[in-house]
C-alpha cells in the first residue's frame, strides 16, 4: 500500500504547497513514485509536464476520497496531500487519511500562536520550521521562538527547511527548466528526513510490539 503525507495547518503563507512540490520532487530524486495532491480550492491546478511526479487535482472531497483510495492500493507510492488555510475540517480528514502529517510554520508570533494550535489539535503530527531565515541573527531570534514551545510540543519540531528563492521553480504551472542543483539538494534531504519518520514510526510500532508479547508471556508464565 502507498505511504501518505499530508501538509496542513489552519495558517496561510507557511508554504504548505511549495513543501508538497518540494517532498515530492525530493522523492523522486530518491528513486520513489510519489503524488502531490492538491486539496485546497482556492488554487488552480499545476500541469504535470516537466515533473519527475504525477500531480492530481482532489480539490472536491468526492475527488480527494477516490484519489487516495487509489493510491492506497499502489505498491511502493507515496501520496503528498497540500493541504489549505483557515480550514479546520479539511485539515481534520486529511490528518485522518495520513501516516506522517506535518504542520509547516514560519518565524512570526501569528505562525507560532497557529502550530501551538495545531499541535494540540493534532497529537501526531509534527512541526516543520519553513521558509526559516539564514540571516544569523533572524536564525537566532526564529530558533528562540521554537525554545519557548512547551516541552512536549519541541519533542515534535523537525530540522527547518532553510528559504530558497529557487523553490517558486516548482509552482510554475507549467515547468519551463530542470530545477537547478541546489534545490535538487535541498528536496533530497527533505525527502531523506520525511522518511525517516517512517523508519521511526515503524521502529516504535515494533518496540510496541515486542513489549506487549513480552507482558503476554510474563502473564502466561505467573498462570500456567
Amino acid at each position: 500500500m502507498a505511504e501518505i503525507i499530508c501538509i496542513i495547518g489552519n495558517k496561510g503563507g507557511t508554504g504548505k504547497t511549495t513543501l508538497s512540490h518540494l517532498l515530492c520532487h525530493g522523492l523522486t530524486l530518491l528513486g520513489r513514485r510519489a503524488a502531490c495532491v492538491m486539496t485546497d480550492e482556492d488554487r488552480e491546478p499545476v500541469l504535470p509536464d516537466g515533473r519527475r511526479y504525477v500531480v492530481a487535482d482532489a480539490r472536491s472531497p468526492h475527488a480527494r476520497d477516490k484519489v487516495v483510495s487509489r493510491l492506497r492500493e499502489l505498491k511502493g507510492w507515496i501520496g503528498v496531500l497540500d493541504g489549505g488555510a483557515n480550514r479546520t475540517d479539511l485539515d481534520i480528514s486529511l490528518y485522518q487519511m495520513s501516516d506522517i502529517v506535518l504542520l509547516p510554520f514560519r518565524d512570526s508570533p501569528e505562525d507560532y500562536r497557529a502550530v501551538l494550535r495545531d499541535l494540540d489539535l493534532f497529537p501526531k503530527a509534527r512541526a516543520l520550521p519553513s521558509q526559516w531565515p539564514r540571516n544569523r541573527w533572524q536564525l537566532d531570534a526564529a530558533n528562540r521562538m521554537v525554545d519557548e514551545l512547551p516541552e512536549d510540543f519541541r519533542a515534535r519540531v523537525l530540522p527547518p527547511i532553510h528559504s530558497m528563492s529557487a523553490t517558486k521553480v516548482l509552482l510554475q504551472t507549467r515547468l519551463q527548466s530542470e530545477p537547478g542543483t541546489a534545490l535538487n539538494r535541498l528536496a533530497r534531504e527533505f525527502a531523506q528526513g520525511v522518511l525517516g519518520l517512517f523508519e521511526e514510526e515503524a521502529s516504535c510500532v515494533a518496540t510496541a510490539l515486542a513489549q506487549a508479547r513480552a507482558e503476554a508471556d510474563a502473564e502466561e508464565s505467573d498462570h500456567p
